[in-house]
């Protein structure tokens, strides 16, 4: 007898040749065992967070969150703009952009090159412009497959020009970070992109014009520390990871413990660093509501 998975109604059975010739004498008998199911790769996947087994096409419809635990997983710009934007409204904005190696830094340009094979993007930032149901806006999003969201002087000027854009056509912009920080392959390039931005986002606020920052997993280091908590309202999602320094070195640096969680999205809410956590999939309405409220055609 043999035990039947219960996920398949009908047993499969294979016809193995074993060769069981002696001294040079052939036979050739058949036996009947049962053979495993064939099952696709990809079919299912493990929540890192629960450990549960996903279904891939469910967990693809649910926008890549956990329908198990909840667990947001990371997101890269196209398939975030395929779920905010209108389908066909958005329009790319500067993307020929792409950084050199201003510092001669070893090793830099092979990882710019591999990140541009691997991600099929310039640059780690994707800006332009569309529709919100019905609402137009621009909007930049981070990629953190990009070397890791890491903010260089391409990704401050794309952020930039994005604001400039904004402003000159009197629309809101939405800005999705995903980063670990500035990039360290160009030194002060790329720290002054921290003032930069930020005067970026003051031109469009004192134009009365709307940011929405929306903090996703991970949002760190001088990204952090520049635009992203810049923003008139700010957004996050469930369980982001949101901070400047690691928490090792926080520790180290002001000689106290700190507490679990103290940089989850949720721990930031409850302190009144940000002033929503929206899940991935009420994230399109919620962003629509509030271009409608501010009154933005």
């Amino acid at each position: 007898m043999f035990k039947i998975n219960k996920v398949f109604k009908k047993p499969h059975y294979l016809i193995i040749q074993q060769n069981t010739s002696q001294e040079g004498q052939a036979e050739k008998n058949q036996e009947v065992q049962p053979a495993l199911p064939a099952i696709p790769n990809g079919l299912w996947l493990k929540c890192q967070n629960c450990g549960e087994t996903i279904y891939n096409k469910d967990f693809r419809q649910n926008h890549e969150v956990c329908q198990n635990c909840g667990y947001h997983y990371r997101m890269n710009a196209r398939e975030r703009i395929d779920l905010i934007m209108d389908t066909g409204t958005f329009k790319e904005i500067n993307p020929e952009l792409k950084s050199v190696n201003p510092l001669g830094f070893e090793g830099y340009d092979l990882k710019l090159a591999e990140s541009r094979e691997k991600t099929e993007l310039t640059e780690a930032i994707v800006t332009g412009y569309g529709k919100i149901h019905g609402h137009n806006s621009v909007i930049a999003v981070m990629d953190s497959r990009f070397m890791m969201g890491s903010m260089g002087s391409v990704v401050g000027e794309k952020i930039t020009r994005a604001f400039e854009y904004a402003t000159s056509k009197g629309l809101p912009i939405i800005i999705f970070t995903a980063s670990g920080g500035a990039r360290m392959q160009e030194g002060m390039f790329s720290l002054m992109q921290m003032a930069k931005t930020s005067a970026a986002v003051a031109k469009h606020n004192q134009a009365g014009g709307l940011y929405i920052s929306v903090l996703t997993d991970p949002t760190t280091g001088g990204v952090t520390a520049s635009f992203a908590m810049l923003g008139d309202i700010i957004l996050a999602e469930p369980r982001a990871l949101i901070g400047f320094a690691g928490k090792r070195v926080g520790e180290q640096t002001i000689r106290q413990k700190l507490p679990d969680g103290f940089q989850k999205a949720e721990f930031l809410l409850e302190h009144g660093f940000i002033d929503k956590i929206v899940s991935r999939d009420n994230l399109k309405l919620t962003l629509s509501r509030l271009l409608r409220l501010h009154i933005w055609p």
